[in-house]
């Protein structure tokens, strides 16, 4: 039994029945948990998905770590064997499950503890669909589709559109909520490795899926850009995992170069610039005091 978790907040509503419509087929359930929008979408829900949506309001905004556990926690007492993830900027193809699905089984006939599986995703505002990447040694390897049914084995996967068995969530544990949003889907990831288990990208499996806001155009190519807010979280998270003692320390200096460059990046070219260099700049210090939590409070 597969049920989908989606997490909304603020959501576009059209979209979202575009998302709903395309996943229902799909999946044996879905769960939509909203982060406390201001917009009536659990009536919404109700009025256009009443009997295949179970609605979850939350009153405030608990961030996408919280949300998902508890639409993950309900996916247990519906008697789920799989969890689906998906936010409100995705659109799963038509056969995306399926292929996940077959994925998995594929997987583990060859003897792999698979943690999660999930497809290759396409932002219509960039180029080329995002290769799937890993850490080995020193450097990043971008990992690209090289046949149409490949299957990559990576760190870790974008949380939407990740199909995870209900079995490894009660051995690894679910969603680190005191990051509230950004480097979730990455610390997870890197926990299942460390319990023995293996992420895998899915090439034959396919998913719309909109990065952050407008695409930064540089130098010929497309960099996703986010509000400053999330620039503070994604700095901020990242180094509170590079003080995990338990993270290689490979993946810590590998990422932390990277780090490195998309402050620079985004201090020069996202607008306006002195607020995303003020907001990742609070970022770095807070995580370094291992201050953790949603932004603004604690």
């Amino acid at each position: 039994m597969i049920v989908a978790v989606v997490v909304t907040h603020q959501p576009d509503l059209e979209r979202v029945a575009v998302l709903m419509s395309a996943l229902a087929p799909q999946v044996s359930f879905s769960v939509a948990v909203d982060n406390g929008s201001s917009t009536d979408v659990r009536g919404y829900f109700q009025n256009a998905f009443s009997n295949t949506v179970d609605v979850i309001s939350l009153v405030n905004n608990l961030g996408i770590a919280a949300a998902q556990n508890v639409g993950i926690t309900r996916a247990k007492e519906k008697g789920a064997d799989y969890v689906l993830l998906l936010d409100q900027d995705s659109v799963p193809h038509h056969a995306m499950v399926s292929e996940l699905i077959t994925a998995v089984e594929k997987m583990r006939v060859g003897g792999a503890q698979v943690a999660c599986v999930g497809p290759r995703y396409l932002d219509d505002r960039r180029q080329n669909p995002p290769p799937f990447n890993r850490i080995s040694g020193l450097r990043l390897v971008r990992g690209a589709c090289s046949a149409p049914d490949s299957i990559i084995p990576v760190d870790y996967l974008i949380a939407s559109g990740c199909l995870i068995p209900i079995s490894v969530l009660e051995h690894v544990g679910g969603m680190r909520e005191d990051l509230f949003i950004d480097y979730v889907d990455i610390e997870w990831g890197l926990r299942a490795r460390r319990f023995g288990y293996q992420s895998f990208g899915v090439c034959a499996a396919h998913m719309a899926h909109s990065l952050g806001d407008q695409p930064i155009r540089f130098l010929g190519f497309s960099f996703p850009q986010h509000s400053p807010l999330r620039h503070y979280y994604h700095c901020r998270n990242a180094v509170l995992l590079y003080r995990e003692r338990w993270v290689p320390c490979n993946w810590k200096f590998v990422d932390g170069w990277r780090l490195c460059l998309r402050y620079i990046f985004y201090s020069l070219f996202a607008k306006p610039p002195t607020a995303h260099w003020r907001m990742m700049t609070l970022g770095l210090w807070h995580g370094l005091r291992g201050q953790a939590g949603k932004y603004g409070k604690g």
